[in-house]
């Protein structure tokens, strides 16, 4: 792979510490939720950081096919949400739920751009495999003949929920 761009990162002090990108843009501090057994203070946490590099790469993803595709995504919104919880084997580990709202696009619009966005997304790409990614649009579940009959869309791979 030939890298376009790195950013690069420095943490002081873990879920509790400090942390600033090596080029000064981004600088917060840390701090563990009071769900995860922490004191709840004002800074953020990785898991939201995670949630909004994901929404914000998703939704590019997104506008990209909306455009190659000539449709309006123009007001649309990702919510991302990121949860973080036991494995059952011991550690923890994360899961994604990626929301489209999307003003103006019909439902099956929307749901195809999730679904090619998902594919085209580098944190998509990343997480394939890895965590349960959930798509959903304005809440709801695409329709299950999106994951059983790809054939109604050329070009969409056969496998999508959960991944």
């Amino acid at each position: 792979m030939k890298i376009l761009y790195t950013a690069e990162a420095v943490v002081e002090g873990g879920r509790r510490g400090h942390g600033r990108s090596t080029d000064g843009r981004l600088q917060v501090d840390l701090s563990v939720p009071k769900e995860m057994d922490g004191d709840g203070g004002p800074g953020t946490n990785p898991e939201q950081l995670f949630a909004l590099g994901y929404a914000a790469c998703f939704q590019s993803a997104m506008l990209g096919v909306a455009r190659s595709r000539k449709l309006d995504a123009s007001e649309s919104t990702i919510t991302s949400r990121v949860g973080i919880g036991p494995t059952g084997r011991g550690g923890l580990e994360l899961s994604v739920a990626l929301d489209l709202h999307a003003p103006h696009l019909s439902r099956v619009d929307a749901e195809e751009l999730m679904l090619r966005a998902h594919e085209r997304c580098p944190y998509s790409r990343a997480t394939r495999g890895n965590i349960d990614v959930a798509l959903t649009v304005d809440g709801a579940a695409l329709e299950a003949r999106w994951l059983k009959t790809p054939e109604a869309r050329p070009g969409l791979p056969e496998a999508h929920a959960g991944s």
